[in-house]
């Protein structure tokens, strides 16, 4: 039997949906998952799907601007990403980025993502590339260097719209917590 996906926008989960999915993120990330984590994974859309236990598979596109050789782009940002581990390598994982970047194709001009190093084997199999350039962040104080996320940056190209290139910089809008 196939379980059923939802998708729905932060607004139209209620607070019980919500915890849950909070505490999916902490049992995924084993305790690495900051409150600000979970802030930047809320105000957009949310695809996950759910079996007997609970929720077993989430993630969530949240709209993001980069700048890139002088222009500004509007960007799907995928955030929050985990699947239950008793779930995990049965083809949820996929079947939640299936629909995350339906909406990537259809409502921004690129997708972003940064992916663990477990993370990474799923999106790559999916046609994300790892971005071969350098990362920035427009911070309070300026233009931040983020060496750490270089090796770790995925993105994927929106209905078959071209993605940016090196060497230009790609330049994150700031967020407290982990800016990527």
């Amino acid at each position: 039997m196939t379980l059923p996906l939802r998708a729905a926008h932060t607004y139209q989960l209620s607070a019980a949906e919500l915890a849950e999915i909070r505490a999916l993120m902490d049992e995924a990330f084993e305790g690495d998952f900051s409150d600000e984590d979970w802030g930047h994974s809320l105000g957009g859309l949310h695809a996950l799907v759910r079996d007997e236990k609970g929720i077993a598979a989430h993630g969530s596109a949240i709209m993001r601007r980069v700048l890139h050789g002088g222009r500004s782009y509007r960007i799907g940002y995928i955030e929050a990403m985990a699947v239950r581990p008793d779930r995990r390598r049965q083809g949820l994982g996929s079947r939640v980025m299936a629909e995350l970047e339906r909406v990537v194709d259809g409502a921004y001009e690129f997708g972003a993502l940064s992916a663990s190093d477990d993370g990474a084997q799923l999106y790559r199999a999916r046609g994300w590339q790892l971005w071969q350039g350098p990362i920035e962040a427009l911070g309070p104080d300026g233009v931040v260097h983020l060496p750490d996320e270089e090796d770790s940056t995925y993105l994927r190209p929106a209905a078959g719209r071209p993605l940016p290139q090196p060497p230009a910089a790609l330049l994150f809008d700031w967020r407290d917590g982990d800016v990527l």
